[in-house]
C-alpha cells in the first residue's frame, strides 16, 4: 500500500452476536453491532440492512449508518455513514466490487464475499486517510460487495416461474 494507506485491517466479524471490528496499527477503530436479541438475516454478513438495528462507532464516538434496503438494482445495495464531517457511500460497480465514495470523490474499489475478508484497489490519485480504509473495510465485510445486475436478477425471477 502507498504511505498514505496506514495500514492493512484486521477485521474480526461475528455473524451471529452480530458485531464487526476493524483495528489496525495507524486506525481508527471501527464497530458495527446489531441490536442483541434480532434474528439476522443470513444473507447479510452483519444481519441487518436496518439502519435502526445498528450501532456504528468510529474511535468510540457514534457515526450515523444508512444501508439502502437491498432489493433489486445494483443501487439499492448502497450504504451510507456519516463520520464527523465525512459523508462515505459504498455503492456496487460490479457484481463483486464496490465502489467507495468519501464527500462524493471515489477512493477504491473494495471486495468482499460477506466472509470478513476485504480487499481493496485504492485509487492512485486519491488521498486515502486512514479512516477512509477502517471505514470502508467495515462497510464492505458488514454488508459485502457487488451486485448483479438488474437485467440477470429479473431473468432469473422469470425463469424461476415457468415450470
Amino acid at each position: 500500500m502507498r504511505d498514505h494507506v496506514p495500514t492493512t485491517p484486521s477485521v474480526s466479524l461475528r455473524s451471529g452476536a452480530g458485531t464487526l471490528d476493524v483495528r489496525g496499527p495507524g486506525l481508527p477503530h471501527v464497530r458495527l453491532v446489531r441490536a442483541p436479541g434480532t434474528e439476522p438475516d443470513p444473507h447479510i454478513p452483519i444481519g441487518t440492512r436496518d439502519p435502526a438495528l445498528l450501532t456504528l462507532t468510529v474511535d468510540g464516538r457514534p457515526a450515523r449508518i444508512s444501508p439502502a434496503k437491498g432489493r433489486l438494482s445494483r443501487r439499492s445495495y448502497r450504504v451510507d455513514a456519516r463520520v464527523g464531517d465525512a459523508r462515505y457511500r459504498l455503492v456496487p460497480c460490479g457484481g463483486e466490487e464496490s465502489r467507495l465514495l468519501r464527500d462524493g470523490r471515489r477512493l477504491g474499489e473494495l471486495e468482499s464475499s460477506g466472509n470478513g475478508r476485504v480487499t481493496a484497489d485504492w485509487d492512485g490519485d486519491a488521498k486515502v486517510l486512514a479512516q477512509d480504509v477502517a471505514v470502508g473495510t467495515a462497510l464492505a465485510a458488514a454488508f459485502g460487495t457487488g451486485a448483479r445486475p438488474l437485467w440477470e436478477t429479473t431473468l432469473d425471477a422469470v425463469t424461476e416461474l415457468i415450470p
